[in-house]
Order: structure tokens, then C-alpha cells, then sequence
């Protein structure tokens, strides 16, 4: 081949490898803005906050979260945190009681996210996105900071 088709063929494999990589993120069901519906959702212990919304973009091999909520005395909390989907520890500030933070993924519809303080596992989050892709159900099962069983079930509508 001549140098000129060699740099041609070259740069067209480097943009589908792009471009195919791109599509892989984009299809992750977990990935957009997502609004809690606090009607549908259920906290104990409560009291759940007055409003919250979920920022979830897709990073390599992981996702990217970014929440703003008001909490139920009307405080404003910003919280993000970017896993992989690696089951590791990654560092995690602003929650409550927690330090880290880990990620997987247990299938295309629904993630296991495990929040801990020191390496001991606190409170199991399994998210799961409908197979419309409109609503994200949370799960919460362990405990919280104040040593409460926990019991959650956040409802989000994708926005």
C-alpha cells in the first residue's frame, strides 16, 4: 500500500473505534437526568428529602453520578462520585456515615452500588431501569449512619 491509503485506512479505523465506543456508552439504560417521584417512592426511615434529582453520565468503563437534592429540613445537598464497573472501592464524599463507594453492573437494565465507611459495607443501592427506559426504581437495603435498618425505594422519571 501506498503511504497516503496506509494514513487513510489508519485514520478510519481510529474514528469507528471511536465512534463504537461512543455508541457502547450511550446505550447504558442507567445514563441521563432523572427526576424523584416522591409520591411513588418509599423511605424508612424517612423523612425522605423534598426533592432530588440524578445526573448519570456515562465515563469509561463506569458512570459518572452528580445528585442535587433538598433534604427534608430544606437544606440543599450536591453530592458526585464516578465508579467503575469493577466492584471497587472509589472514594465518595458528602453522603452521610460513607467514604466509598462501588459499582457493578448486573446486567443492561440494573446496577449493584455498595456505599461503605472504612471497607464495611453499609447500605445496598440496586437500581433498575425499565424496559421502556422511563422510570428507574432504587432498592436500599442496609444501614445508615445512625446505626437505623434502612429500607428505601426511590422511583425516578427520566427527564
Amino acid at each position: 500500500m501506498r503511504p497516503r491509503t496506509v494514513t487513510l485506512v489508519a485514520v478510519s479505523l481510529a474514528v469507528s473505534a471511536l465512534t463504537l465506543g461512543a455508541v457502547a456508552q450511550a446505550a447504558d439504560n442507567q445514563v441521563g437526568t432523572w427526576k424523584l417521584d416522591l409520591a411513588k417512592s418509599k423511605y424508612s426511615p424517612g423523612p425522605p428529602p423534598k426533592e432530588s434529582t440524578l445526573k448519570i453520565e456515562a465515563q469509561a468503563d463506569g458512570l459518572k453520578f452528580t445528585i442535587d437534592s433538598i433534604d427534608a429540613e430544606g437544606k440543599a445537598v450536591h453530592l458526585e462520585f464516578s465508579p467503575k464497573y469493577d466492584g471497587k472501592d472509589y472514594p465518595m464524599t458528602g453522603m452521610a456515615g460513607a467514604d466509598s463507594i462501588s459499582l457493578k453492573k448486573v446486567n443492561d437494565h440494573t446496577i449493584e452500588i455498595i456505599n461503605k465507611k472504612g471497607g464495611t459495607p453499609l447500605i445496598t443501592t440496586k437500581s433498575v431501569v425499565s424496559k421502556d427506559g422511563k422510570t428507574r426504581t432504587s432498592t436500599q437495603k442496609g444501614k445508615n449512619a445512625k446505626g437505623q435498618d434502612v429500607n428505601n425505594t426511590a422511583v425516578y422519571n427520566r427527564q
